[in-house]
């Protein structure tokens, strides 16, 4: 082996890895929510949000005109399921449940389930990328599926800084990147569907203030793009808004400030 091969491989080796843009945010408006909305799943298509509520006995799938938060359909699911993630594929949305590795397919017009696909484990989030279904278990990976073939196509380890990344939850696809709930926690990573890299990470410590917090309130969960004007949407589990943000570059070495609109 040349001398100068294994200097060169050393070097390689050394190279940092592209480091991860950090942001906080600001909020530009908000909406109200249920309080009993166990939010698993969160989109926003042609003016309608649509709504995965999770728990075993309470699980449900809603429709709602977003302008004036009217109810405009609900589906409850089986007692035995608990529902996750959804999203929208034309005129077709999809809805994972979580231990019974099921994928709930319904008519968007009606709610009216259709079919059921089997996965092979737990079902957290989903969303998809124009042409495949993609969705989290809880792991370090992420499932791309067919919706034609009806099986798994690609499996994406997502790390950052080269580490894995776990708990990935809620997804949403937003502007050729994926981005993740991190269950527990006050995060959502932004992911090149490429690589499976973290480009970004997206601190939102505050963004529920104290006083808006009851027992039952949960984690953050959540997030949704508005196609009519880009705008994004998060929010939680029992908790009584959605919130309408805007990143903010966030220095390393400074702490994260909550700044809110008037209301």
């Amino acid at each position: 082996m040349p001398r100068a091969l294994p200097l060169l491989l050393l070097a390689l080796l050394c190279v940092p890895a592209a480091a991860v843009e950090q942001y906080g945010y600001k909020v530009t408006g908000h909406k109200p929510q249920a309080r009993d909305t166990y939010v698993q799943g969160l989109e926003i298509v042609d003016g309608i949000l649509y709504v995965s509520s999770g728990g075993y006995g309470t699980s449900r799938l809603q429709s709602f005109d977003f302008a004036n938060g009217k109810l405009l359909l609900e589906r409850r699911l089986n007692p035995r399921l608990f529902a996750e993630g959804l999203t929208v594929v034309g005129e077709r949305l999809y809805q994972l449940t979580w231990r019974a590795r099921m994928l709930l397919v319904y008519n968007r017009s009606d709610l009216v389930g259709v079919e059921k696909w089997q996965i092979p484990g737990e079902g957290w989030g989903l969303t998809h990328d124009g042409e495949q279904l993609i969705y989290s278990d809880g792991s370090d990976q992420l499932y791309f599926i067919s919706t034609t073939q009806r099986k798994i196509t690609r499996r994406l380890k997502v790390t950052e800084s080269g580490k894995p990344v776990v708990r990935l939850n809620e997804l949403e696809w937003i502007d050729g990147r994926i981005w993740a709930n991190i269950w527990q926690t006050n995060r959502i990573v932004i992911i090149d569907p490429a690589t499976g890299e973290v480009e970004a990470s997206v601190d939102l410590t505050g963004l529920l203030p104290v006083m808006e917090r009851r027992p039952d309130t949960d984690v953050l969960n959540g997030i949704a793009r508005n196609p009519a004007d880009g705008s994004i949407w998060v929010t939680g589990k029992n908790w009584p808004w959605l919130y309408r943000i805007e990143l903010v570059p966030k220095p390393a070495t400074e702490p994260h400030t909550r700044t809110a609109e008037s209301r």
